[in-house]
């Protein structure tokens, strides 16, 4: 089957099609046929060798997200499952493929009028923005700032603070032109992504996907007892001045978490997923797709994230 893998790292040129052996789904596996392969930040990461503690290694195919239609079940998994049309976490790579087997506990079922696209763009990315907002013990009437809101995980963010009655909603982008879309999702300040330009006066919660050695300067803008989550490294890991600044607002209370959802329950993400999935599919969640492209095209969709071309996410179609 054709898949991508990791060849070099560093540039996306380091990425190649190559053909692999179809897979056999296992004990306690599907085997699904992908209409619908999400391109994330954690994509891009490993490929530029970060996250190195995973033991990631050439030939890696990324991916962390799939769906499509379930064509063939492992020992022990019910066999109602074939046909069924679904959304599949494949963990930290398997998912630029023609097929996949997945463990089926990592499967959810999709609505009936929600498309494979629109389902690998919501799915990691709503899930972790859900639990970041909870991690940050949001509240109703809070001030929330959404640190890289053009992304995936910002947009989904974006989209929840709102509905979740914040008082304010800021983001930083990198255009006027972001701006107004994210406006259209629920925001109510744009800043630049140095955190310039019209706010409210200092937030509750900073979602922070970027990290970087930009994230202390945000410690600056929380209120007394505020909180940053961060839950992303696209711009790069957490700086060793964020205690610094941290000290120097010791007499707010600040607080600085990172999230991952490998600290939630399996159960709890999943009825997270059946939730969001049948938000969408009634159209009180919006997905952003930014652009569909063939399996092959990998690379290029990598080039477009590195240059920060992509509002929403790209997706991938075998």
């Amino acid at each position: 089957m054709k898949a991508v893998s990791l060849q070099e790292f560093g540039d996306p040129d380091g990425l190649a099609v190559v053909d692999l052996p179809r897979p056999v789904p296992g004990k306690g596996e599907v085997l699904l046929a992908p209409e619908a392969i999400g391109v994330g930040g954690v994509d891009a990461v490993v490929r530029r060798r970060g996250l190195s503690t995973y033991g990631f290694e050439k030939g890696h195919v990324p991916g962390s997200e799939v769906a499509g239609t379930v064509t063939g079940v492992g020992e022990g998994v019910d066999a109602s499952w074939t046909g069924k049309h679904v959304w599949a976490f494949t963990g930290l790579g398997g998912g630029y493929v023609e097929e996949a087997a997945v463990p089926a506990e990592q499967v959810v079922p999709l609505p009936a009028g929600l498309s494979a696209a629109d389902a690998v763009t919501l799915g990691g990315s709503g899930v972790v923005a859900h639990f970041a907002l909870a991690h940050a013990h949001f509240a109703p009437g809070e001030a929330v700032l959404v640190r890289g809101a053009a992304g995936g995980i910002g947009v989904l963010a974006v989209q929840l603070a709102a509905g979740g009655g914040a008082g304010a909603v800021a983001v930083t982008t990198s255009s006027a032109e972001r701006g107004e879309r994210l406006r259209g999702l629920g925001a109510t300040h744009v800043l630049d992504r140095s955190g310039e330009g019209e706010e409210p006066d200092g937030y509750d919660v900073v979602v922070d996907v970027v990290a970087g050695p930009g994230m202390p300067s945000f410690f600056r803008r929380l209120r007394p007892n505020g909180r940053l989550v961060a839950v992303g490294v696209v711009g790069g890991e957490l700086p060793a001045e964020f205690g610094t600044e941290l000290s120097k607002a010791f007499r707010k209370s600040l607080s600085l978490a990172t999230f991952s959802l490998d600290t939630v329950p399996r159960t709890e993400q999943h009825a997270v997923h059946d939730a969001q999935f049948a938000a969408a599919a009634r159209g009180e969640l919006h997905s952003v797709v930014h652009e569909l492209l063939p399996l092959e095209r990998a690379a290029e969709a990598h080039r477009k994230m590195d240059a920060g071309e992509v509002f929403g996410r790209i997706v991938l179609t075998p």
